[in-house]
């Protein structure tokens, strides 16, 4: 087996179109994994099981379901209802989705692990729940739940590839479709493996940073 640089550099207008594609998919759906896991877990805190049961119901079954099976129903399905949305946006919105149930326990956790007396002196001031919430609860919690929001943001990017599946052309994708039309597979696989590693170790230094600063 020899590497053929050629390749490489032939390879790469498409690599580029894929990386960005690939850091949009994952920008967006780490936004909306984060925003609807908060979400979540605040439904779940409420008083009447009216809405703490379909939540959990929702929940555990978008949690225990293969998130490929998820791309294919909101695909391939949605449509026959007359809901008809591009690949990205239905690849975006379902890896969203499901890592929301993922961070819906990170944010339970970093809430649960707020002291007691912070709750007590809320009360005592006689803080509204919104004041409580957004001025003494969640500030603190969201200190605790930025390396396990971190974690998942990995995950989230390792699962890219998956949008693949629904015509999205992603870094691997674009791998694929240069590889069936010039019938050269290493040069372009190696160089994606090698962009999934450089991400992933910069988005943990990102974290790793961020981190940092929130615990001072």
């Amino acid at each position: 087996m020899t590497w053929d640089w050629s390749a490489v550099r032939a390879f790469m207008p498409h690599f580029r179109d894929g990386l960005w594609v690939t850091l949009e998919a994952l920008a967006l759906g780490s936004l909306i994994s984060f925003s609807l896991g908060l979400v979540w877990t605040l439904l779940m805190r409420a008083p009447t099981r009216w809405v703490r049961w379909p939540v959990g119901v929702v929940t555990e079954f978008v949690r225990n379901t293969p998130l490929l099976v998820q791309l294919f129903f909101l695909f391939y399905v949605l449509p026959e209802w007359g809901l008809t949305f591009s690949a990205l946006t239905t690849g975006v919105f379902a890896i969203g989705l499901h890592y929301s149930t993922y961070t819906m326990q990170v944010y339970r956790a970093g809430i649960e692990a707020v002291p007691v007396g912070q709750w007590e002196a809320a009360t005592a001031l006689s803080l509204p729940a919104r004041r409580t919430w957004s001025a003494v609860i969640l500030p603190q919690a969201l200190r605790r739940v930025v390396p396990p929001l971190g974690n998942y943001v990995i995950s989230m990017l390792k699962d890219t590839p998956v949008l693949m599946s629904i015509t999205v052309l992603e870094m691997l994708g674009q791998a694929r479709l240069f590889s069936q039309q010039h019938f050269q597979f290493t040069e372009p696989v190696t160089v994606i493996g090698v962009a999934f590693i450089v991400i992933s170790y910069l988005a943990s230094l990102l974290l790793r940073t961020l981190e940092r600063r929130l615990v001072r």
